[in-house]
């Protein structure tokens, strides 16, 4: 009669992941945000693998929490361990000659600069299924299934990364609009237009401008820049225009610069390819780069 005792069963996948996500991020917190999950359940994940380790893990503080002695001794090993395998899925993607492309780009990124490239690279990729998610955090391309990110940030130095464009800050708005703005000064009777994410632009812009800030914005906030850049093309406003969002508008007259003075703010339009990369998705990013 053959025997088939019970085996002692090792932690669960989810609790692992949670476990490296936090000690790697520094808290629950963070590494909900990278697994979309809550904190709590990163919490309750941790809780899990300490209770089959049999020792904590984490210390928990009324601030946060920090890694044990034990925790920090083995977090390298468990960083080491999803690094491996990611890279295996993604070479497992490109080598399976996969079809889809998954790109990750900030809203206003997809809004405004991406899709308007779209008709091109389908065009020359008529067979490629390309899939585009809007997101305000970069993701991880070592852990999650994105083919390439697109995101207006400061660059690495990676070797993944490529420059599309420099980033640089100045007022835009409508012809009409334009016509009354004869110096700095006439931007205190126009309103100003903000986007949540880029809240702290206008500031940025006046003292690079070396002018005096008011003490209070006057003007609505938008939760897309791509619809205060629509309100701006309207003529509801003038907002902070990003360089390599705008130009389109700029170089079509519906959108004016006023002034001459740009700020730099040491972003850029970076594009970061997942390594080992698809070819299908090396090509389209060729495309956009071009």
């Amino acid at each position: 009669m053959p025997i088939a005792p019970p085996r002692p069963r090792g932690p669960h996948l989810n609790a692992l992941r949670a476990f490296e996500a936090a000690a790697r991020l520094g808290g629950f917190k963070s590494a909900a945000e990278e697994l979309c999950v809550t904190p709590g359940a990163v919490s309750q994940h941790v809780k899990s693998l300490e209770d089959w380790a049999g020792e904590p893990l984490f210390e928990r503080r009324s601030q946060g929490v920090a890694l044990t002695p034990l925790g920090e001794s083995v977090a390298v090993d468990f960083c080491d361990a999803f690094d491996a395998l990611g890279a295996a899925q993604r070479r497992l993607r490109a080598r399976a000659g996969q079809a889809t492309v998954n790109i990750a780009a900030l809203p206003a990124v997809a809004q405004l600069w991406l899709a308007p490239r779209m008709p091109m690279v389908r065009e020359s990729l008529p067979d490629c299924a390309i899939s585009i998610t809007a997101m305000e955090t970069q993701p991880n391309l070592s852990r999650e299934a994105f083919d390439l990110s697109l995101f207006l940030r400061a660059p690495t130095g990676a070797e993944t990364e490529r420059i599309l464009a420099e980033d640089a800050l100045f007022p835009v708005c409508a012809p009409e609009v334009a016509k009354r703005l004869r110096s700095h000064a006439h931007l205190r009777d126009e309103t100003l237009l903000r986007d949540s994410v880029w809240a702290e632009d206008w500031s940025v812009w006046m003292r690079g401008a070396g002018l005096q800030q008011p003490s209070t914005m006057r003007g609505p906030v938008f939760s897309l820049y791509s619809l205060a850049v629509e309100e701006a093309k309207s003529g509801a406003g003038v907002l902070i225009g990003h360089a390599p969002l705008v130009r389109s508008l700029l170089k079509a007259g519906e959108l004016i610069a006023p002034f001459a003075l740009t700020v730099e703010n040491g972003n850029a339009l970076v594009m970061e390819l997942a390594s080992p990369a698809a070819e299908t998705a090396a090509r389209v990013a060729e495309l956009l780069a071009a």
